[in-house]
């Protein structure tokens, strides 16, 4: 092993800026896996967490980031499903092999938390379970962007709905896991793909990645306007990646009676609800929740870095912005301005 330390964004208090701090690596335990961190993936669940939004947190201080890319530096006993030199995407979402649930690592104030996989860091102690290898000859900036965006935006339209050519969507909200359940509708040859949302800029991705009908929802109701594509009768599923229960509320009254499916993917601010009218169940209308659009990440991730690498699913696109780890604050402040759909954080040399 090279450096002994680790660089990380570290959560001290919710509603402060993350502070970069070295940080002291321990020693691998059995099923864990050290990696050389190339790339970061920022999501709005982590705002939420670093803003307060997830209510009180009880791991503080800690550090975050649950998708992302790099190569593998050591690997502890037991570990089957790598070595070191492999290109790997790191996941929050779990799949086979050996489960650490958790890591310590010492700072300079006493010790930090990191969960099983955090990746606002320059190296990461993960376990064998949350590291999935890719082909060297996918690019690690794109490879950090199936660690989440990709397998729960393309895994909402291919694992929990299931949609099928002819079919029709709705997407609220063009952020990254929109972007990618856009491109993942059009791959599926999806008649009718309308995406909403209330940035311009993030409308033009949309149309960019594959939407056929763009809805700006600071000028009109979103609602009207899916009718008015339908005919009056709804589209077959609808995905809200916004995290407003408002928009919850209208994306399943989007969708067509009689089997029409809402997917919530987006996270509401803690203790925050949303009211469905019982009616609409009864008229048939369904609505499910979605854990990383059920994604078998050892199946599924080298499935979509395979079509990528055919030039079928170009979801590098979704990346929009970069910043190295020093910037991560700013980051941060991009994304909750919408002025990004997917931002990524640079740790390579």
């Amino acid at each position: 092993m090279a450096a002994q330390t680790t660089t990380a964004a570290v959560l001290r208090a919710t509603g402060e800026p993350l502070a970069l701090l070295d940080l002291a690596l321990p020693a691998l335990q059995p099923g864990q896996v050290l990696v050389d961190v190339a790339f970061a993936g920022l999501c709005g669940t982590q705002l939420l967490e670093i803003r307060g939004g997830k209510g009180p947190d009880k791991y503080l201080p800690h550090v975050l980031g649950h998708e992302g890319s790099g190569i593998v530096a050591a690997c502890g006993t037991g570990v089957a499903k790598g070595k070191p030199g492999d290109h790997v995407v790191l996941s929050w979402i779990r799949g086979a092999g050996l489960d650490v649930p958790g890591t310590r690592y010492a700072g300079p104030a006493g010790p930090v938390n990191g969960g099983a996989v955090c990746t606002f860091m320059t190296r990461t102690v993960t376990c064998e379970s949350r590291v999935f290898r890719v082909p060297d000859a996918l690019p690690l900036r794109e490879a950090a962007l199936l660690g989440c965006a990709v397998p729960t935006g393309a895994g909402i339209v291919r694992n929990t709905a299931r949609l099928q050519p002819g079919q029709t969507i709705a997407i609220f909200g063009a952020g990254g896991i929109g972007l990618s359940a856009i491109m993942a509708a059009a791959l599926a040859g999806a008649a009718l793909i309308v995406a909403i949302d209330v940035t311009a800029q993030k409308l033009a991705r949309a149309r960019d990645a594959g939407a056929t009908a763009t809805i700006d929802a600071r000028t009109g109701d979103p609602l009207t306007a899916i009718h008015a594509l339908t005919g009056g009768k709804g589209v077959d599923v609808a995905v809200e990646a916004t995290g407003s229960p408002a928009v919850m509320e209208t994306a399943h009254r989007s969708v067509r009676e009689k089997g029409g499916l809402c997917v919530i993917a987006g996270n509401a601010r803690h203790a925050e609800t949303f009211r469905i009218d019982p009616y609409d169940l009864i008229k048939g209308r369904r609505i499910a929740g979605s854990w990383g659009g059920e994604t078998d990440p050892d199946r599924d991730i080298p499935h979509y870095a395979d079509l990528f690498l055919q030039d079928k699913f170009p979801f590098g696109k979704l990346a929009t912005h970069c910043w190295p780890l020093a910037q991560i604050n700013a980051a941060f402040d991009a994304l909750a301005a919408g002025e990004v759909s997917r931002a990524l954080i640079d740790m390579t040399p």
